[in-house]
């Protein structure tokens, strides 16, 4: 964060974590291992709200496990920022109409492969939308070169795209596709900025 204060981007930049907590989540003792201690729901919830108040954090991905509805409700409540279900909604219309219902989070990260057709993300795309959740565009493990991925980010005017650090070629190659369409669109280009969310 110092670079970015010295740089003059504090209005510009914000924190994302994917934070994946199924994974450190031990279903036998029902407690997250975290940092080398055990936590419960609350705790963990406790520590979202004191990293929040601490650090420009404004979107957090699957900051419980996948089955907790109930805590990414309680979490999405207490939390004014994007709260994203990955592994919460696997880009699945039955799974997303149920957290809707909850009020668990309030954004859905959007993977074709997780549910198997473009029509059927595309289907849970549009019913987020209705709903007032966002959708965050993400690629995979094994993305190419093609840039189907930036195509489909700005077809869905989602706002946001979560293809990685511009380190490798098949993320690069998303990053130069959305220069393109920028290009291309010219002046009637929009950035999200601070409502990538819900850019429209």
């Amino acid at each position: 964060l110092k670079a970015i204060e010295e740089l003059g981007y504090e209005d510009k930049f914000v924190l994302g974590i994917d934070a994946a907590a199924s994974h450190f989540y031990n279903e036998k003792k029902e407690k997250y291992i975290f940092m080398e201690k055990e936590m419960s729901r609350e705790q963990l919830i406790d520590f979202y709200e004191d990293l929040c108040s601490a650090y420009p954090v404004k979107s957090i991905e699957d900051p419980l496990m996948e089955e907790d509805f109930e805590g990414f409700a309680e979490l999405t409540r207490s939390l004014n920022i994007q709260i994203v279900g990955d592994d919460l909604f696997v880009t699945n219309i039955e799974r997303l109409k149920k957290g809707i219902e909850k009020g668990a989070g309030n954004a859905v990260l959007w993977k074709v492969n997780q549910v198997g057709t473009l029509t059927e993300a595309l289907d849970t795309a549009e019913f987020a939308y209705r709903n007032g959740y966002g959708v965050q565009v993400s690629e995979r493990s094994g993305q190419t070169e093609d840039t189907w991925l930036a195509d489909m980010a700005v077809a869905l005017n989602a706002g946001q795209i979560k293809t990685g650090a511009p380190c490798r070629g098949e993320r690069i190659s998303q990053y130069n596709r959305l220069f393109r369409i920028e290009e291309e669109l010219g002046k009637s280009a929009r950035y999200a900025g601070k409502n990538f969310r819900r850019p429209l």
